[in-house]
């Protein structure tokens, strides 16, 4: 009989303590969730930026209706507390970054960055030159093809009126030095690679430092959009381009492009 007791004691602990464990292990389930999400929501929120392109500038690294995240830390100006580990970086050329245009207040833009400070720039029929040297730039395309004087010979033949910004019309000659257009300190030189088309500091001058969000790191989602979408402001264009998104999700996402990273 003690046997039997011995048996009965042990089968009779054994649920007891499996309960336990699973009660535990689902505590700690979720406590490991809990702090999975916490740090995403922290690093969406303070390390990375959702942004979607709405112009064809960039073609054809990166196209409308791509979805990028953009990494707002790396190059932001180093902070003392957590510069032991985050890989801080200075803007170099060719970086391609996201920035609060210079000259639209609110508006976000993404370029190129062909020169830095102190760089000096000139395009000659529309090939850029920094500082003496001819880059090469397998990543630029020429959409357009034809001949434009002050976009493609820069700076060397001065802008009409109204063709650039109007501040830039009145200060560009101020950074010109032997044919050449200048960086001047904590400032940048951006160009779109979509060369022919792109609107960028050759019409409205240099990126201000402070101006800089990121750098884009990958494409996170990318749907196949026509150039003129994001120019319909109404409300029923946008609510008839969301039911077309959600209709065409699966056949008109630019799958290959997810999780392109971006450079």
């Amino acid at each position: 009989m003690a046997k039997v007791k011995e048996i009965e004691s042990t089968t009779g602990e054994a649920p007891e303590k499996t309960k336990k464990q699973e009660k535990e292990t689902v505590m700690e389930f979720v406590a490991s969730m809990a702090v999975v999400l916490v740090t995403g929501l922290f690093i969406v929120t303070f390390n990375m930026q959702a942004f979607e392109i709405p112009s064809p500038s960039m073609v054809n690294t990166l196209l409308v209706g791509d979805h990028v995240f953009v990494d707002r830390i790396t190059a932001a100006p180093a902070t003392k507390w957590i510069k032991p580990i985050v890989p801080y970086g200075d803007i170099k050329r060719g970086d391609i970054v996201v920035f609060l245009s210079p000259e639209t207040p609110g508006l976000h833009v993404v370029k190129r960055i062909i020169g830095i400070p102190g760089d000096r720039i000139h395009l000659r029929n529309g090939v850029v030159y920094r500082n003496g040297e001819k880059l090469d730039e397998p990543y630029v395309i020429r959409s357009l093809g034809n001949y434009a004087p002050y976009r493609d010979d820069f700076p060397a033949v001065p802008p009409e009126l109204g063709s650039v910004a109007p501040e830039w019309h009145v200060t560009l000659r101020d950074y010109i030095k032997n044919g050449e257009i200048v960086v001047p300190p904590n400032s940048y030189f951006g160009m779109g690679d979509n060369r022919d088309v792109s609107y960028d500091s050759r019409y409205w001058g240099f990126i201000p430092q402070e101006n800089v969000i990121g750098r884009p790191m990958f494409i996170y989602w990318s749907f196949d959009t026509g150039e003129g979408q994001y120019k319909k402001t109404a409300a029923s264009e946008r609510i008839a381009w969301l039911a077309h998104v959600a209709i065409h999700f699966f056949d008109e996402t630019r799958w290959r492009r997810t999780l392109r990273l971006v450079h």
